[in-house]
């Protein structure tokens, strides 16, 4: 499939790997697009998407529209009569105007093996939940949320205690990798595109900051995979002298008593009884300052044994 022409539609660093890929491969990306610069930080600065940066190192157009489905964004878009677009975490569902443009139709990388955990944040939602695998699919894309049916799979184990940054990485790189057989395979022929099973289908929905709130009357490894699996944004977090902390690394162990009471704060960490076992913070963060590792923290903050974190009014 070589130097056929691609639109490329992706828009955060996930995305980028595909990207690169299609550029290594000799493709002919005629343009990305991507969503609009967001403004970002305390400044509130219009910051690039990454996508749209590597596009620019390359000499690629690049195209930012607010929908996509605008009719005059279909119209720019059947002009450059691509072949075949690839969408990455692109953030907006395409119209069926659109995906009835390229003949070899949109290929869609998902960070899942579909159809488990369709929609925004698949590997986020596999880590809150205590799944043990993953992986990504590519799939030819329908006017459905991730209903198209798919091409290629690929699995991977989650270590108990990988979070969601190097999850993200891994799956990143592997997506690429799997976009790129399904290309070879599609122009040889060898794959057949398989409808979903719509009896095993779950939902990973967008994140909201209220996901990041410690209920300590859990158990503790549910504890840890939300401190996992909302590494990045929106964190854990709970109350700590009626001030935010955010719990950025932690371990389980084994202590008890009532939840949400600290059992002991040392350089080894601070421990939380949980509803059943406990928690043991490593890295933590207090609203408004660095983060830190448990004993840089203890050195400037006493919390001593008996101290109750809650997770009640949390705002992050």
């Amino acid at each position: 499939m070589n130097g056929r022409r691609v639109i490329f539609m992706g828009t955060p660093e996930f995305a980028c790997p595909t990207l690169q890929k299609l550029i290594d491969r000799g493709e002919q990306v005629v343009a990305v697009v991507t969503q609009p610069d967001r403004p970002k930080g305390r400044g509130q600065k219009l910051m690039p998407p990454p996508v749209k940066e590597l596009a620019q190192q390359h000499g690629i157009t690049v195209y930012q529209p607010l929908k996509v489905r605008d009719p005059e964004v279909v119209e720019i878009i059947r002009t450059l009569a691509p072949d075949v677009i690839v969408v990455v975490a692109f953030g907006q569902i395409l119209p069926k105007a659109l995906l009835d443009i390229p003949p070899l139709g949109c290929i869609n990388v998902h960070a899942s093996l579909l159809p488990r955990y369709r929609g925004a944040a698949p590997l986020n939602w596999c880590i809150i939940n205590d799944e043990t695998e993953t992986g990504v699919t590519t799939m030819l894309m329908d006017v459905g949320l991730d209903t198209g049916p798919m091409l290629l799979t690929q699995s991977t184990p989650i270590d108990e205690n990988e979070d969601i940054v190097s999850l993200h990485d891994r799956i990143s790189v592997m997506g690429a990798e799997l976009l790129s057989v399904t290309l070879d395979g599609l122009a040889a022929g060898t794959i057949i595109p398989r409808e979903q099973d719509g009896s095993r289908n779950c939902y990973a929905p967008m994140l909201k900051k209220e996901d990041g709130r410690i209920n300590w009357q859990r158990d503790a490894r549910s504890i840890h995979n939300q401190v996992r699996g909302l590494a990045v944004w929106p964190g854990a977090s709970t109350m700590l002298d009626g001030q935010v902390l955010k719990v950025c690394r932690a371990r389980i162990g084994a202590g008890s008593g009532q939840p949400g009471t600290v059992l002991r704060a040392d350089k080894q960490g601070i421990e939380v009884a949980c509803l059943k076992g406990s928690l043991i913070i490593e890295e933590l963060q207090l609203s408004g300052k660095k983060r830190l590792d448990a004993a840089s923290f203890l050195a400037g903050y006493v919390i001593p044994p008996g101290t109750h974190l809650s997770g009640e009014e949390v705002t992050v």
